[in-house]
């Protein structure tokens, strides 16, 4: 079976056959989007919440709100309909422990919250999701079925 990485800060779609995967989820968020009907599954890597925050934006892939209109984009020129698309996230961890008050290290949070925010306006719903904590993730998303593969040290493999 055909494995693809897909990096920090970067996006990948794949159709019918294989697995998206990307490793070491920590404060960044694993977006999964699936068209079961169309078997095109898409998985994005996005590291910081919003592109209008930053000036060196050119990479939309780094950004939750970018990256995931950019992931449908690609995901409808392999055939996906965009009413078809469900979700599902992992990450968003706080890694580090920090001021409880200082919400700009929040990053996993944030990212989650923008992630959410996001897929609620564009009408997809989430239909599984494994956020949070304080350990990173890996995940395989498989094409065939949508199901996304959570790996965890210290904290076991799941499917979602």
């Amino acid at each position: 079976m055909k494995i693809i990485k897909v990096g920090m800060a970067d996006l990948n779609v794949i159709k019918n056959l294989g697995i998206l995967t990307t490793l070491g989820l920590g404060s960044c968020v694993g977006i999964a989007l699936y068209d079961e009907h169309n078997r095109v599954a898409g998985l994005a890597h996005p590291m910081l919440p919003s592109s209008k925050e930053i000036r060196n934006n050119a990479n939309k892939a780094k950004f939750v709100d970018t990256g995931i209109e950019l992931l449908i984009e690609k995901m409808i020129q392999k055939g996906a309909f965009r009413q078809n698309l469900t979700a599902k996230v992992a990450g968003g961890s706080q890694m580090f422990s920090f001021d409880k008050n200082n919400n700009i290290l929040k990053i996993g949070e944030r990212n989650v919250l923008a992630t959410k925010k996001k897929l609620r306006e564009l009408n997809i719903q989430i239909v599984s999701e494994d956020t949070g904590g304080n350990y990173g993730r890996t995940i395989e998303l498989n094409v065939e079925d949508g199901s996304l593969l959570v790996k965890t040290i210290g904290h076991g493999i799941k499917v979602i």
